[in-house]
């Protein structure tokens, strides 16, 4: 039988849990209002939640970006796990979750960019400034363990993010090149590299 805090916290950590809805409407925030609207009474209505049900999950501001940093390095992990297991290989990978409408399945992509919203000009900059950091060095370990020159693999790492950073602006790809091309003329380097 559950203890009656494991009773009392069932639910608190899960998808679709008061955290999450907390964290997403933070990230929603954020994203689309910068830091300055993303206030505890603005987050506690997004989430639906009482300024009470919000301050017991993130008792003050600094709390709920530690919780958006923490959410930040899980889904990197998951994602540069989902990476290594990827049949077409984590190059494959890497570049087709950087391109416009193909984002990570573990929601990595939006949390990233509320991050970054907050990684400039906030008190918490630093930390979260530290969080990409390590982001990147998800993606690139995930990816030199496929491409073992590291020069090329930091390379590959530089096109996902040209590719990413358009995913997130929302700018067009341009040059007419598709995915497959890209990815192709990527592989021919790595092999002519080897």
């Amino acid at each position: 039988m559950a203890s009656h805090s494991e009773r009392r916290n069932a639910g608190t950590r899960g998808p679709g849990s008061a955290r999450d809805r907390v964290l997403d409407a933070y990230e929603t925030l954020l994203i689309e209002q910068g830091p300055g609207g993303a206030t505890l009474d603005a987050v506690a209505a997004a989430a639906e939640v009482s300024k009470g049900g919000l301050l017991y999950h993130f008792n003050s501001k600094e709390s709920l970006v530690g919780g958006l940093l923490e959410r930040l390095r899980e889904r990197s992990a998951r994602d540069a796990e989902l990476m290594r297991s990827d049949t077409a290989g984590t190059v494959a990978y890497y570049l087709r979750t950087s391109m416009p409408g193909n984002t990570s399945p573990v929601g990595l992509t939006r949390t990233y960019l509320a991050t970054l919203r907050i990684a400039d000009g906030t008190t918490s900059g630093e930390a979260a400034r530290s969080a990409l950091a390590d982001v990147d060095a998800d993606g690139l370990a995930a990816l030199g363990e496929e491409i073992h020159d590291p020069v090329v693999a930091w390379l590959v790492q530089l096109v996902g993010d040209g590719l990413y950073l358009r995913t997130l602006t929302g700018a067009p790809l341009t040059g007419g090149v598709s995915t497959d091309e890209l990815l192709d003329t990527l592989r021919e380097l790595l092999a002519a590299r080897s």
